[in-house]
This record gives C-alpha cells, structure tokens and sequence, in this order.
C-alpha cells in the first residue's frame, strides 16, 4: 500500500485520478498511527477501485509533510480531483472513516 513518493510525484499521485484520495500521514514510531493502519487496510479492501489510499511517512518525505503543514500524526487528508476537501487528525475508528466516505467525500465523486 506504501509508496515512495516526491513532492512532485504525490501532486501527480493525487490530482491524476478521478479516484477520490486519501492520504495517511504518519510516522513508524507513532502508536495511534498503528493502531491507524489496520483501519486503513480493511477500508482499502472494502472500497477498492473506489477510493486510492497513500501512506506517507512524514520523516522520510518531510517536503510533502511541510507543505501540508503537518503537525500531529495521524493525519488523514481526503482529496478529490486533486482538491483538499477535509482533514482529519488523529486515530478514529473504521466507522467514523466510512461515514466519512459515505457524506461528503464519497457523494463528491459520484457528482
């Protein structure tokens, strides 16, 4: 599910599909962030081919995460034709993430 991405391949990664994205900001010694990352696995299961999940670890890819001013991990950011359209901080549960999807995130798509 991770991949290695630049700045510039992540603006690409994330403004090149009509997928709606969202993006998993975390860091390997951050315990919410594993707690996140089943949550994200099993929505990855349900909803593919609709939704693309990114993982970037802010201290690999420090650029991303300072240009998106992040300060606290988790951090997910939900992306829609390349548009920012809600942020969330810290750890939620599945079905506070799949509400998510199912309001405004996942009705933009289908519009």
């Amino acid at each position: 599910m991770e991949q290695k991405l630049t700045a510039e391949t992540f603006e690409k990664e994330i403004g090149n599909t009509e997928t709606p994205v969202i993006v998993d900001f975390y860091a390997s010694w951050c315990g919410p962030c594993k707690m996140m990352a089943p949550v994200l696995e099993s929505i990855k299961n349900k909803y593919e081919g609709s939704i693309k999940i990114i993982k970037i670890d802010i201290d690999e890819s420090r650029e991303i995460a300072s240009k998106y001013s992040i300060m606290s991990v988790p951090t997910l950011m939900f992306f829609v034709n390349g548009e920012l359209v809600r942020k969330e901080i810290g750890f939620m549960p599945q079905e506070k993430l799949e509400d998510i999807i199912k309001s405004d995130f996942y009705t933009l798509k289908n519009n």
